[in-house]
């Protein structure tokens, strides 16, 4: 067992130590690009442009699953990939949310509560359907009870495909989204039907595949 009593004289040595004062250097100036006149210029934008900024930098989800998309979404939150740092938020209530993350197998039985929380939602409000389920039924697409997308009751900004779509492909869709509430603040309209179809493979690339 170490001596308690050498132990406070060696601290109290130390403590003892003429501390060294460091040298004055001179103020770093953070205005110096600013002009000598005082003017601090400004900036202008739309109003728009504005409220998109705000808005894309403060996305609220929902925080409610529907299937197994939804443990990819609770990753997504992990501090491993970290949506805070985009500003996205979780909020447990509608009232205060602008996000709809719909992850998971719609059921026409699940279809009337998620209409109702998606109508309890202020404006401006987008929808992200992930995984195969949410964008058009997915592997149980041939049973009469599951909805063939969300699509078909709420209106979808971005589809996520994947079954189910790693954490990565919501943090794309995520990023997708701010560009979309930018480009509309600025009078582009973005139509996720609108979007270019998948080419069709050429004869060569057919032939190889038959083979």
């Amino acid at each position: 067992m170490p001596d308690l009593f050498e132990a406070a004289k060696l601290m109290k040595l130390d403590l003892d130590k003429t501390i060294k004062r460091r040298p004055d250097t001179p103020t770093e100036n953070f205005f110096s690009h600013l002009p000598k006149d005082g003017a601090m210029g400004a900036i202008t934008m739309k109003a728009e442009e504005l409220f998109a900024l705000a808005r894309k930098s403060s996305l609220w989800p929902m925080t409610f699953g529907l299937a197994c998309c939804a443990i990819e979404m609770m990753a997504t939150y992990m501090s491993h990939f970290d949506l805070d740092r985009f500003g996205v938020v979780t909020w447990a209530s509608p009232r205060q949310s602008d996000v709809m993350i719909v992850a998971g197998t719609v059921t026409k039985k699940m279809a009337p509560a998620i209409k109702l929380l998606y109508d309890q939602m202020p404006q401006p409000k987008w929808v992200i359907a992930m995984g195969s389920c949410a964008t058009n039924g997915g592997p149980y697409a041939q049973y009469s009870r599951v909805l063939q997308g969300v699509d078909l009751i709420v209106p979808v900004d971005i589809y996520v495909p994947g079954c189910p779509p790693r954490p990565e492909a919501l943090l794309d869709a995520i990023l997708k989204l701010q560009e979309k509430i930018m480009l509309e603040a600025k009078g582009v309209v973005i139509d996720p039907a609108s979007a270019p179809a998948v080419p069709p493979p050429s004869t060569k690339q057919a032939a190889t595949a038959t083979h």
